[in-house]
């Protein structure tokens, strides 16, 4: 038989579990459109998003997101970046953070060779996410793929009742080190595009 302190524990657990945080489920629609693009990683034209049929996600898309560097590259080549402000439209009586950003590619580094990887977020009028950086070091020549997760306690939700920007900033960065060739990374290999996919988690204001 159980103790009382152990049925009121589990009677606790039941009803405030800790390992499975609730979340609500999401909007019946979601909209996401780019307001502005920046950067040498995105010109106009080159960069689009759309959500998740589920409403979960969304994803950006780039066409030539491309760092690259050794060989014949430009000086400017090794380093791009790009810069996008999104709104997101979504039924009145919810707010949204990301929990999560996954990001693919390839890179093709040779030996000496390094390439890197990094990027945040944050809502219009609020402070960034810090930058998570992944690097990938020569000889390489394959798929990539990083994860920039975060924790349930630490989401950072839009403002309730107020329509805010979302801005994600990018960047691949590329160094030719001790490497003779050319090396360089974009984030997709089988349709020569790069996409990124953000995960909301949603709730209920």
């Amino acid at each position: 038989m159980l103790s009382t302190v152990a049925a009121a524990v589990l009677a606790m657990s039941a009803i405030n579990p800790l390992s499975e945080p609730q979340v609500d489920i999401a909007p019946d629609y979601v909209t996401v459109e780019v307001r502005t693009v920046n950067g040498s990683g995105c010109p106009a034209g080159t960069a689009a998003v759309a959500a998740a049929p589920d409403r979960t996600a969304f994803t950006v898309t780039y066409s030539q997101f491309l760092a690259q560097a050794g060989a014949a590259s430009e000086p400017t080549d090794f380093r791009k970046n790009c810069q996008l402000a999104l709104e997101l439209s979504y039924p009145q009586g919810f707010t949204f953070g990301v929990t999560q950003a996954d990001y693919r590619g390839f890179a093709h580094l040779q030996a000496g060779a390094v390439g890197m990887e990094q990027g945040n977020y944050y809502f219009q009028g609020m402070s960034p996410t810090s930058r998570k950086s992944h690097t990938y070091t020569g000889p390489l020549s394959d798929n990539w793929q990083a994860t920039d997760s975060t924790e349930w306690g630490a989401i950072v939700y839009a403002p309730c009742g107020e329509q805010r920007l979302f801005n994600i900033n990018t960047e691949l960065r590329v160094s030719a080190g001790t490497s003779t060739g050319t090396s360089f990374m974009v984030m997709d290999s089988t349709d020569s595009n790069v996409s990124t996919t953000y995960h909301f988690s949603w709730k209920r204001c």
